[in-house]
């Protein structure tokens, strides 16, 4: 493909006019220049590392020099209207054709791509490959008018992922159809095996691989085992995050409207989120998440992809994800504004059973099995490491990292045990339970066993008279739990069927033989309570989200108050009006002119026009009420 006739700097130029960014952040000008000249490309960059630029600035660029329409392919209604919004904000022609128009709508919207006008049209894969959408882009592309195919979120191409969607198969038709219009894939998550998927399917085999760093330093990743996880979780919320944005993951619906519920009790605004909910319902309560001020979602995996809210403080999960993919992605929702945030995650023995479970009952084939298996076993390392969670993290993308000091395991390091004779004492009860009978049990009975209680189902089987019997007395029950979870997540132990009855595995001999030392983690005591009913923990170094002085946070508070204002007659986020970094930079450097607000960050030719007046006139008004 021939390189497009550019200025001195068009890039720097849309940035600075369109966005009202001075520089490009990491690769992305490299990723821009590539594609803007025609390449293409496969870009792997973190949530919040600024992906939607890497192709709205060279869609700009391509259009202004007359090639037409940018085409991106978005999974998610909500981030067209949203991505949609934040353009028509900075004045840039674009659009979305999905289910939520009607049909004059639509024809419009048709119309407006046929005649040229439009920069950036987005639409959902399975429109795009309908016969009409490919008439239409057959005839802009005869008019050399098909500009760029940005395929968004393309991680949902592979199978091996963990949000594979079925309709993204058919995208290689694009390349088949159109082979001389550039295209890129982008995706914020994909190891090996997912890019490798991407390149094959999308038919990418001679892009160009951009991969940004995968570290998110703001984010503080902390895992606890569970101990009565929804009063943990309280506590989390209360202590850390009063007031503030965020999203609680929950493995089933239920329990998503259970949570919420419960939340909601506790005096916090919680919503459910999940796909069993009316459509018109989980509008709304996006609506207001992606709206409102401190609304806390608890949601299942349906709610997620593609959400741009900037300032969401915190992602917690009260139940173990799939893989280190789906946790990284879903953690990475967390502070895409680049301010302090928590990923939170408590998780114990019934977690590892039950994804153990729904793998080994899945209908996959075993090659497919097999490797959810050891995504899963990586993701069992992170959360029982003893080491800094964010060196492994990056060490499963493919990246080396040092401790970074602000996990909890780098802030406070785990106690460990040698818990090799706790380990082989629990196996030799398992082995035990074969010996007498037969039969396989499940953690809580063999807990019971070594423990030396004399319970009626103990009774039942007569497991008082085996050799095991009270063995372990002198270690407690949480303790066992924490030693069964780990012999489950290092492999030496099976858990089966819905009742996660325990089996040796094939390396138990080596653990039972003494070959291997078993360091374990102690499990953590739970946080003491004051009179108050307040938990006591280590203070959080937390530096204020911003630094601002009183002056500044009351002129601050006034431009918040504005552009709530703005986002409510617009119909938009108010992060889409501007971000609260723009807004605070406003309000510390305090611009009396409109020539000193275009050099605020985020601050673009069309924002200028459309609010820059009203910006210095909150300022002022700001400022006077100060000084009175």
């Amino acid at each position: 493909m021939n390189a497009i006739a550019l200025d001195a700097d068009p890039a720097q130029q849309v940035l600075h006019e369109v966005f009202g960014y001075t520089a490009f952040r990491g690769a992305q000008r490299e990723i821009v220049d590539h594609v803007a000249a025609g390449g293409d490309a496969l870009v792997l960059m973190p949530t919040g590392g600024g992906k939607s630029l890497c192709y709205q600035v060279p869609a700009i660029q391509r259009h202004r020099a007359g090639r037409g329409v940018t085409v991106v392919v978005s999974p998610l209604i909500a981030l067209m209207h949203d991505q949609v919004g934040a353009l028509d904000e900075l004045g840039v022609p674009a659009a979305f054709l999905n289910s939520s128009l009607d049909g004059d709508e639509a024809r419009r919207v048709e119309r407006e791509l046929m005649s040229g006008q439009l920069v950036l049209l987005y639409a959902a894969p399975e429109r795009i490959l309908t016969p009409r959408f490919l008439a239409m882009l057959e005839s802009l592309n005869e008019r050399g008018l098909l500009s760029l195919f940005a395929i968004d979120e393309a991680h949902c191409v592979s199978q091996w992922g963990h949000d594979f969607r079925e309709e993204y198969l058919g995208l290689s038709a694009l390349h088949e159809r159109f082979p001389a219009v550039p295209r890129m894939a982008l995706t914020a998550t994909a190891d090996d095996h997912t890019r490798a998927d991407i390149v094959e399917r999308l038919q990418l085999a001679d892009a160009r691989l951009f991969v940004a760093s995968f570290d998110r330093p703001n984010i503080r990743y902390t895992i606890v085992e569970k101990d009565e996880p929804r009063r943990q979780l309280l506590r989390f919320l209360r202590d850390e995050h009063d007031g503030d944005a965020g999203i609680v993951y929950c493995q089933s619906r239920k329990k998503v409207d259970e949570t919420a519920a419960w939340l909601s009790d506790e005096g916090l605004t919680a919503l459910p989120y999940h796909a069993g909910l009316d459509a018109g319902v989980r509008r709304k309560h996006q609506d207001r998440f992606l709206r409102e001020d401190g609304i806390v979602m608890v949601a299942t995996i349906a709610f997620g992809m593609g959400i741009d809210k900037p300032d969401v403080r915190f992602v917690a999960h009260l139940d173990l994800p799939k893989n280190i993919e789906a946790y990284y992605q879903e953690t990475g929702r967390a502070g895409r504004d680049g301010l302090p945030a928590d990923a939170w995650m408590a998780y114990g023995l019934a977690d590892v059973v039950n994804q153990r479970r729904m793998i080994d009952e899945g209908e996959a084939g075993e090659d497919f099995k097999r490797l959810q298996r050891t995504k899963l076993d990586a993701l069992l390392a992170l959360a029982e490491a003893h080491d800094c969670r964010r060196v492994r993290l990056l060490a499963y993308f493919g990246e080396d990292s040092t401790p970074c000091g602000n996990c909890d395991n780098c802030l406070n390091a785990p106690a460990t045990w040698d818990a090799t004779e706790a380990a082989r004492k629990a196996l030799s009860c398992i082995y035990r339970f074969h010996q007498h009978g037969g039969q396989r049990f499940g953690a809580g009975h063999l807990i019971d066993v070594l423990r030396g209680k004399a319970t009626d189902k103990v009774a039942q089987y007569g497991h008082a008279g085996l050799s095991t019997f009270g063995i372990g007395a002198d270690v407690a029950e949480a303790q066992w739990r924490s030693v069964l979870r780990q012999l489950i997540a290092l492999g030496h132990l099976r858990a089966d069927g819905e009742y996660g009855t325990l089996a040796l595995t094939a390396s138990a001999r080596e653990v039972l033989r003494g070959d291997v030392q078993l360091l374990l983690r102690v499990p953590a005591e739970a946080p003491r309570r004051t009179k108050t009913g307040r938990t006591t923990r280590p203070a959080r170094d937390k530096p204020p989200p911003l630094p601002l002085d009183d002056a500044a946070t009351a002129r601050f508070g006034a431009l918040k108050a504005w552009r709530a204002e703005v986002a409510r007659e617009h119909n938009l986020p108010a992060y889409v009006v501007f971000h609260d970094a723009s807004l605070a930079e406003m309000a510390r450097e305090q611009p009396d002119s409109l020539d000193a607000l275009a050099g605020i960050s985020g601050v673009g030719a069309k924002k200028l026009e459309a609010y820059g007046a009203e910006i210095l006139r909150v300022l002022a008004g700001a400022s006077s009420t100060d000084q009175d």
